[in-house]
């Protein structure tokens, strides 16, 4: 999908960024919480995935909420008049005259006190990993208390925008040095220090407990269940004291919403908004298909010995997994040495080959890879088909360090800057005809 416009809206002076992604479907306004930069989200692989498929089934609008990204700065914490002021003067820009409202962590309050004071223009909410009350008291003892708070503002201070700061909001990309590298510059283009600092003075600052039961729109309420942030507590709560909502435990530690299972997150706003899930795959798909191979494993399993082997695949297989993830691939089998992997694009597939073959690498791993599109029978979490066999002798065909791919490969990805080498016809064993292979340069 190309990269959708940036407008502004404008609620007072303040003015507010954001984006229409999709043209059909409901309106959905979607206000990321803690931290957001509306241009910087495409650049992840897995959060532009994300955006795209709420697009699918949706007319999707994302935006910075006030003090956040390309939306106007803080100079003191707003009302709550004025959060809900925002989101109205959003949907006005865009053309939407009524929406749900999709809300994580700090945006959930706003978006509830929308639903109970403008029902007008609110059909749904849908809340992830947020709250009612932040800061601590007698009556809320999941809030955040004053020593939970000057640790807040000491890990700001110290490491805000640095890839240092992600093992309690992140786990799961601990090891993923270039999604942290992404979250790291999404903080230092969301927000300074003191405006991170500022909009948790604001996040203390709310409660909007005695709105919960004044909610008449269907409600969502999701939250993963070890969040390391807020607590699923929170989550029990909203769901107990809005009627009628709707209660979904995700599995996961995360509180950052783009790192871990965002299918998952896609899935159940895609069944509340439209009554079901395209995300359950049809019979037959046409899939990008990837086979990895470590080159002559077995020498080197004999070299190093039983041990050594074991510790150095288990690495490859940690790497191999970040690259899938990072490009949106699905892992669909681990045999022996190498993988089968598989995309919806094959630009993605590439990337995703380039990225892993760099990573094993830098521990003195040796891949060839091998892609081929095509069309492919879904059975059960695998596939199979004539696609799948190319695929896998396309990676034989390849040397180490080599990413070879099908003609089908290299016509779809034409106009985009990846080069290819002619590697002439060859013969794929089990399958008719001569196959023309070219090698990504």
């Amino acid at each position: 999908m190309s990269r959708p416009e940036t407008r502004y809206a404008y609620n007072g002076g303040v003015a507010l960024a954001y984006q229409v992604v999709g043209a059909r479907g409901p309106d959905l306004l979607f206000a990321p919480g803690s931290f957001t930069h509306v241009e910087h989200l495409w650049e992840e692989p897995q959060v532009a995935r994300f955006l795209t498929r709420l697009a699918a089934f949706s007319r999707l609008v994302v935006m910075d909420p006030r003090g956040l990204g390309l939306s106007d700065r803080m100079t003191e914490p707003p009302s709550m008049d004025e959060r809900v002021g925002d989101l109205l003067a959003v949907l006005d820009a865009a053309g939407a005259e009524q929406a749900t409202l999709f809300g994580n962590a700090d945006t959930g309050p706003p978006c509830i006190a929308a639903a109970v004071h403008h029902p007008d223009r609110v059909s749904g909410l849908i809340l992830l990993g947020s709250y009612a009350m932040a800061g601590w008291s007698d009556d809320n003892s999941m809030g955040w208390g004053e020593e939970a708070w000057q640790q807040f503002v000491s890990t700001v201070r110290q490491s805000w925008g640095s890839t240092d700061a992600f093992e309690r909001s992140a786990p799961s990309v601990r090891d993923d040095p270039e999604f942290r590298q992404w979250q790291a510059t999404l903080q230092r283009l969301g927000a300074s220090p003191s405006a991170a600092i500022l909009l948790g003075q604001m996040t203390r600052a709310t409660d909007v407990r005695e709105l919960l039961p004044r909610v008449g729109v269907p409600t969502l309420v999701m939250h993963r269940a070890g969040d390391r942030v807020n607590s699923i507590e929170h989550g029990h709560y909203l769901t107990e004291h809005i009627p009628g909502a709707r209660w979904v435990e995700l599995p996961g530690e995360d509180f950052v919403i783009w790192a871990g299972d965002t299918d998952a997150i896609a899935d159940e706003i895609e069944e509340f908004l439209t009554g079901s899930r395209s995300g359950a795959e049809p019979t037959r798909v046409v899939a990008t298909v990837m086979f990895t191979d470590i080159v002559d494993s077995t020498s080197r399993a004999r070299l190093l010995g039983d041990r050594a082997w074991a510790d150095l695949l288990e690495a490859h297989n940690q790497r191999v997994r970040v690259a899938l993830r990072r490009f949106g691939g699905r892992e669909i089998d681990t045999a022996g040495d190498g993988f089968l992997a598989s995309f919806t694009s094959p630009t993605m597939a590439i990337r995703s080959a380039r990225a892993a073959i760099e990573s094993v690498g830098e521990i003195g791993v040796d891949i060839r890879v091998g892609i081929h599109t095509g069309e492919c029978e879904l059975v059960g979490d695998k596939i199979r088909g004539v696609a799948v066999h190319v695929g896998a002798r396309v990676a034989a065909k390849a040397v180490a360090g080599e990413i070879l791919v099908s003609q089908t490969v290299r016509d779809l990805v034409a106009g985009t800057p990846i080069e290819f080498e002619d590697r002439g016809e060859h013969e794929l064993k089990g399958v008719a005809g001569a196959w023309r292979l070219f090698a990504v340069r």
